[in-house]
């Protein structure tokens, strides 16, 4: 029995997927694009955050970050932040949905947006906002995570790859992720 292509799989599984809406209308607003790349073996883009930067510094993200006023959705949001941060044209995204809503330790609501993307999309790093440009395997994630975030009741996974470590709001939204959409049972809490 041969798998269904990426996109349709996972809009199947978005069908009967209740992603949870966060309603704290004092925060401000962010979008991330969780985007899988269509292939055999599926891959995670993700980002290095610059050094340079006043938060987030050096931490692994998704390319995404704050609504602008003349965003007309947080699914265009996530689309510009994309373009800005890796080159990636919206022409060369699929949009399959949204999923869970985070809250950030910083006060923002997160909205993750779920993409497929061509397998053979070249990344340009933005300089004044990256340090790196580069994907995962999906099936990493099924792994056992390198070990656990934890603070009070809060105890989210941590990933190693290739000299990147994986951890805090962008694990938390992976593993959410993993969970929900191929049925991982991944142990957090939040």
């Amino acid at each position: 029995m041969t798998k269904p292509p990426l996109y349709e799989y996972l809009s199947a599984r978005l069908q009967g997927y209740q992603a949870r809406q966060i309603s704290q209308p004092g925060l401000a607003e962010a979008g991330v694009l969780v985007a899988i790349t269509d292939e055999a073996e599926p891959r995670i883009l993700l980002t290095l955050r610059s050094s340079n930067l006043s938060s987030h510094q050096g931490e692994v993200a998704f390319p995404g970050g704050k609504r602008d006023p003349e965003d007309e959705s947080i699914i265009a949001t996530a689309l510009r932040e994309a373009e800005e941060e890796v080159a990636l044209t919206s022409a060369q995204v699929r949009v399959v949905g949204q999923l869970s809503q985070v809250v950030s330790r910083f006060g923002y609501l997160v909205t993750p947006v779920l993409a497929i993307i061509p397998p053979d999309v070249t990344f340009v790093a933005n300089p004044d906002e990256l340090d790196a440009v580069f994907s995962v395997p999906l099936d990493h994630f099924r792994s056992k995570p390198s070990g656990y975030f934890e603070r009070g009741t809060i105890r989210v996974p941590s990933y190693d790859y290739e000299g990147f470590h994986i951890w805090g709001l962008t694990s938390m939204m992976i593993t959410e992720m993993m969970n929900d959409l191929w049925d991982c049972d991944i142990s957090y809490s939040i």
